[in-house]
């Protein structure tokens, strides 16, 4: 998520719908500019011919097809990236994928581009894919925008069908805030004003594509941005020196630098400084630096160093822009993990402000956030990260979402800004503390929760082990799902939303029961592993107890002491588990329980049997 762009290397990317030509445009400015060899030339000409093309025409989008694939160090995810060297400028060109699927792939070349080519076809004008791909443009802040109406061969280059597009497409922009946009009409097939200007549009007299790209002033602001160094590894020299080693986001850092380190503001000076492995006084954005501190203090990978005069602002809590990349929806209270910089902790998504219009980016109201939606969400974080604003240093203000329980990147967004009552909210240290009152009641605290679906026997088998513990003279509490929707969760509904928040909420009562001393059983259907795994992180490790009350859906159907399967079945119960809403099994339970094989005294002891072992 980080925009390494430097004054002499500029990356591009071509986005747009579907087939409207960003492919060929990308062959032909490789083509015409002499990326390609004769022999690959000839060879291309035969293939486009036995594709059928015109025999003016070749088809240019083989030509990417027979090229290897280029990754530059920086991009993280899904984009690949060919070299163009012209006269005056290194160009590194990403082709984006114009499937709605592929947001994701579009995103991340947005996030480090200094130059965006959308390609319309002037056949079809402004699609969806169109506005979206430039909301999301406007949402990483690429300054230039070149708008290649391209197949003008194909409206008999009519003059009149290109000022209509552009007309439209400058409103827009204007409303999303780009400013700097230019247009040209092309037929990348045939190369007209792509690489030379064409005879066929007399009526424009601009840039070619190549033209423009070789004129658009990219600038380098980060050098006149604050030092901000992430801190990626910690190294230790052949003398044990340590050494703090990472890519220099923005500023210039020298030797003798008074530097403070973030989160913490604990102060030091450089007191030495290699770049790229060699001794240097100086180190300049973009470059892969080490410093040495004139004194040892605490530092590792994720703090990010910074001038004593301009230190890194630090926070908990954050509103963000959030592009969706994952098949299942981004729900508030549910857990994720954050990659911001070189800092990973876990987040979560504690209210959903709005999803925006893929078209105008104006607010509308929503719950949550499917594939490809982009919203604007309020991220509390498990501790303070350092950061900026994305429009300020993309390196600190980029971030992505990482499911915890599978790995998947989920999503990626960008920090608007940060809350000031995460700055203002402390945790209080008590006298007596969760030791204390475990000792004064002679007992281990955990939580053992219980999930199954409903009707297994959860809370059956819960109530039997709370007899037993208490029997044995150990202070327990039961929280049951039902028993609490009547009080702390009776504003909750049964919708994906609602169950997340509702298992939240449980979660961290859960919590504050076992520091108070108790032993917390939790009786919950808790369909989904992410609510259960974050429910889980909240604990030490061992003090966390899953049990799967394991019951066949056609056993606690029948069951259905309460009638719920019959409701459900009559379409009266909604996104009821099991029926129209899913169940997740756990896949690694501490405890399973068979109810089909064994009787709930016998489960019951089994379960006890764990906790005082």
């Amino acid at each position: 998520m980080t925009r390494p762009a430097t004054s002499d290397t500029v990356r591009l990317i071509a986005c747009g719908s579907v087939d409207d030509g960003k492919s060929t445009l990308i062959g032909r400015l490789l083509y015409d500019a002499g990326r390609v060899p004769d022999d690959e030339r000839a060879a291309l000409v035969r293939a486009s011919a036995s594709h059928g093309t015109r025999g003016d025409e070749i088809d240019y989008a083989l030509l990417l097809d027979g090229l290897e694939a280029e990754r530059e160090q920086g991009i993280t995810i899904d984009v690949a990236w060919r070299h163009l060297q012209t006269a005056t400028r290194r160009f590194l060109i990403a082709d984006c994928p114009g499937h709605v699927q592929y947001t994701r792939n579009m995103a991340t070349g947005a996030s480090v581009a200094d130059i965006a080519t959308l390609l319309v076809d002037a056949t079809k004008g402004l699609l969806p894919q169109t506005f979206r791909h430039t909301a999301i443009l406007s949402l990483f802040g690429v300054r230039h925008v070149l708008v290649a109406v391209n197949k003008m061969d194909r409206v008999g280059y009519a003059a009149a069908v290109f000022d209509s597009i552009v007309a439209a497409y400058r409103e827009h922009a204007k409303r999303l805030g780009i400013a700097d946009v230019t247009c040209i009409p092309v037929a990348a097939a045939v190369g007209d004003n792509v690489c030379r200007a064409a005879p066929t549009m007399p009526w424009y007299a601009g840039p070619t594509v190549l033209q423009h790209l070789e004129s658009v002033p990219v600038v380098d602001s980060r050098h006149a941005e604050p030092m901000r160094l992430p801190i990626q590894t910690v190294l230790r020299d052949l003398e044990g020196q340590r050494w703090l080693a990472g890519t220099l986001a923005s500023g210039v850092v020298r030797t003798g630098d008074d530097i403070c380190v973030a989160p913490g503001g604990a102060r030091t000076r450089v007191a030495a400084l290699t770049v790229s492995g060699a001794e240097a006084d100086v180190a300049v954005a973009g470059q892969a630096i080490a410093v040495r501190f004139s004194e040892e203090i605490d530092a590792a990978r994720g703090n990010v160093l910074a001038p004593v005069v301009s230190p890194v602002a630090v926070s908990d809590q954050f509103v963000a822009d959030v592009l969706w990349f994952d098949d299942a929806p981004l729900l508030p209270s549910r857990r994720y993990r954050i990659t911001l910089a070189t800092q990973s902790i876990g987040a979560r998504v504690v209210e959903l402000k709005h999803r925006h219009d893929p078209e105008s980016l104006q607010p509308l109201a929503a719950k949550r956030l499917e594939c490809n939606d982009i919203g604007q969400a309020v991220l509390s974080l498990d501790a303070p990260v350092a950061y900026a604003p994305y429009t300020e240093n993309a390196t600190l203000g980029g971030f992505i979402l990482i499911d915890p329980v599978t790995s998947a990147t989920v999503g990626a967004g960008m920090i608007r800004h940060g809350l000031r009552r995460a700055q203002n909210i402390h945790w209080q240290a008590l006298d007596v503390d969760r030791s204390a009152r475990a000792a004064l009641k002679g007992q281990h605290p955990r939580c053992v929760w219980f999930t199954g679906l409903s009707g297994a026997g959860k809370s059956t088998i819960a109530n039997l082990v709370e007899r037993g513990l208490y029997a044995r003279g150990l202070h327990t509490y039961l929280l049951d799902g039902d028993n609490v929707r009547h009080g702390l969760n009776r504003d909750l509904g049964f919708t994906d939303e609602d169950r997340v928040e509702n298992l939240r909420r449980v979660s961290e009562v859960a919590k504050l029961m076992t520091d108070a001393g108790l032993i917390v059983l939790v009786s919950f259907i808790a369909p989904f592993r992410a609510e259960r795994a974050a429910a889980r992180a909240l604990f030490a490790p061992g003090d966390f107890i899953e049990v799967f009350v394991d019951t066949p859906l056609s056993v606690a159907e029948q069951r259905d002491a309460k009638g719920l399967y019959a409701k459900a079945r009559r379409g009266e119960l909604p996104n009821f588990t099991g029926i129209d809403s899913p169940y997740e099994v756990p896949e690694q339970a501490e405890l399973t329980l068979d109810t089909t094989a064994e009787s709930p005294d016998a489960l019951a002891e089994r379960v006890i049997a764990r906790l005082l072992s």
